[in-house]
Order: structure tokens, then C-alpha cells, then sequence
């Protein structure tokens, strides 16, 4: 992998105090490869260590030991969750067993790293404690949730070789993850990305990249751009193009191609109303309810007005001031 001149970046991500742990001053951090990290979205970044003392520690005065309870936290905040996810499988080692406390989430030989929404974070040390992690979510300035892409669900399992998925987003992530793919071909300004993996096959390892484009017929046309590139073996199915370069067993990347089949979905933020048949029968039932009530008013209303004439041309001997005038117009 190529590294550029580290550029060092700070700012106030974490918050002063988290549960029973207390933030230490910011340290100064070290982004390397800055190209790939400006194409994932990486806005700011800090890492600080929490510390915690017990009475006995503070009555004793040991600083050291107080100094020993805590964990190092580094965090990179990012535009949105895709360039989280893309930047959480660039740093997870290979070795990393992978954790549920999140859905993108392993522990490492010193700690773990996890993604948080537009959010990686990496702790060292003591482990903080679930209900801990939830405080420290709750403050993230700028916390950005949006769901994940469905993309990089589709990379077969079998023989899939563990940590090795990449998320590509552009030029720079292309040419560093899959080489021998031009920019052109991939045509990132269609607004197209990539999720690779890594397969095991008998004769040796094969690089899998699946392409995502808006719609079918725009990966139609990439797709003819794609079998241009010598020794590649390509599959389009909807708007994905499945693509093997140069694999080392023919037969092996033919059977994972053949496993990338593309699946219509719909995403939905919020989860559906729930009773929708049972609230639609009670808007009905109310509105028969309120005709029914209408049609008595009126009825009732109608029988008192005539019921009123009546007892007023009847008892009180007074002209009706209502009645039709006749005009005798025979004589």
C-alpha cells in the first residue's frame, strides 16, 4: 500500500467525561495516505486517553496506578456511514476476531475498533463497558446515522478470506485495493462503488470486485468497458458488475461469479405503521357513527319544527305567518 506524508490532525471529538472515566489532554494523531482518507470523507479526528482512580488509589495518592485504569480512545469522524464503513475495513487488521456489541465491530490483540454511524473508533487498554459505550455515543458531535450500503452484502461467503473486504469509493481506493482497472472503466462519476474481497482457491488467492452503478442499464454499458481489460472475467447482473482479474484458478472464479446474483430490495428508515387494516376499519366505523348521528339531528329537528306549527296554529288562534297567499283570480 502506498503512504504519503503523515499529516497530523486534532480536534475535540471526545467528550470530558464518559461514565466514571475522565479525558485526559488530546494527543496528536498521524493520518498517513491522506488521498485515501480525503476520498472516504475523513472531516476530524482525536485521540485521548480516559482515565479512572479508586478511592483507595486517591487516599494512597498513587497516581501511577490510578493512571493504569482507563483505555486510549482514537476516533475519525467521517461525512457519512459509507465512508465509515470503508475506512473501519482499511484499519481492521486481518488477525481481528469479529465482535456483537455492533454490526461492524472486532477485537484486536490490544483492544478493539468498531463503527458508529459516520464514526470509527478504536480503543486500547481497558474495555469500556456497553452501558459506557452508550454514554460516550450520546455526545459525538455531528453524528450521522444513515443505513449502510446493501453493496457489500453480496460478496459470496464461501472461501471469502476473513478481514480482507475492502469498500472502494473512487479513484484512489480503486487503485490502491484492485489494481489493473482504470478510473475510466469504473467511471466513478456515474456515482458508482465497489466493495472487494479476497477468495482462497486451490491454486491461490483471487481478488472478487463488485460494482454497483444506478441503474442496470448504465452497468450494461460499463460492462462492455470492463471486457476490454485483459485477462478480466466479467458478469453483470442488474445494476452490479461482477469482476475477477487475472485469477490464478479459472474454474474457482467462475463458481464465485456464478454466486453473485443480484436481489431487488427496498430500505426503509422507519419502521411501517403497525394495525394499518385495523385503523382504517375504525376511521369507517366513525364515519358511519357520525352520519348516523347527522341523520337523527335531522329527524328530530324536523319533527319538532312541524310538531311547533302545529301546536301553534292549533292552540294559539293566530294567523300562520307562513301560510301560502291565494290569489282568486276565477271571478
Amino acid at each position: 500500500m502506498c503512504v504519503l506524508a503523515a499529516l497530523p490532525l486534532t480536534a475535540a471529538i471526545f467528550p470530558a467525561q464518559v461514565g466514571p472515566y475522565t479525558k485526559a489532554a488530546a494527543t496528536t494523531i498521524s493520518v498517513v495516505d491522506k488521498e485515501l482518507y480525503d476520498e472516504f470523507g475523513l472531516e476530524e479526528t482525536e485521540a485521548a486517553d480516559f482515565a479512572i482512580a479508586d478511592s483507595a488509589d486517591k487516599k494512597a495518592g498513587d497516581k501511577k496506578a490510578a493512571a493504569k485504569k482507563g483505555f486510549t480512545a482514537t476516533a475519525w469522524r467521517l461525512r457519512d456511514s459509507t465512508g465509515a464503513l470503508a475506512l473501519f475495513q482499511f484499519r481492521r487488521p486481518s488477525g481481528a476476531a469479529r465482535a456483537d456489541f455492533a454490526a461492524l465491530a472486532v477485537r484486536t490483540s490490544d483492544g478493539m475498533i468498531f463503527a458508529h454511524g459516520n464514526y470509527v473508533i478504536q480503543v486500547t487498554g481497558q474495555l469500556p463497558q456497553p452501558n459506557e459505550l452508550t454514554l460516550l455515543y450520546g455526545k459525538l458531535p455531528r453524528f450521522e446515522n444513515s443505513p449502510l450500503p446493501a453493496l457489500s452484502g453480496y460478496l459470496p461467503t464461501a472461501g471469502l478470506i476473513a478481514n480482507s473486504e475492502r469498500y472502494i469509493l473512487g479513484p484512489v481506493s480503486l487503485s490502491r485495493f484492485v489494481t489493473g482497472v482504470p478510473p475510466s472503466t469504473a467511471a466513478f462519476r456515474l456515482g458508482s462503488e465497489a466493495q472487494a474481497g479476497q477468495y482462497q482457491t486451490p491454486k491461490g488467492p483471487l481478488t472478487l470486485a463488485i460494482f454497483n452503478y444506478p441503474t442496470p442499464n448504465m452497468a450494461r454499458d460499463q460492462a462492455t468497458e470492463f471486457q476490454k481489460i485483459q485477462g478480466a472475467a466479467v458478469k453483470r447482473t442488474g445494476p452490479l458488475i461482477a469482476l475477477i482479474l487475472s485469477a490464478p484458478d479459472a474454474d474457482a472464479a467462475e463458481r464465485i461469479l456464478g454466486k453473485v446474483n443480484y436481489q431487488a430490495s427496498v430500505t426503509l428508515n422507519e419502521s411501517p405503521p403497525q394495525d394499518v387494516i385495523k385503523g382504517a376499519g375504525n376511521m369507517l366505523m366513525a364515519i358511519f357513527a357520525l352520519a348516523g348521528i347527522i341523520l337523527c339531528l335531522c329527524i328530530v329537528g324536523g319533527i319538532g319544527f312541524g310538531g311547533f306549527r302545529l301546536f301553534r296554529r292549533k292552540f294559539m288562534r293566530k294567523g300562520d305567518p307562513g301560510a301560502m297567499i291565494l290569489l282568486d283570480l276565477d271571478r
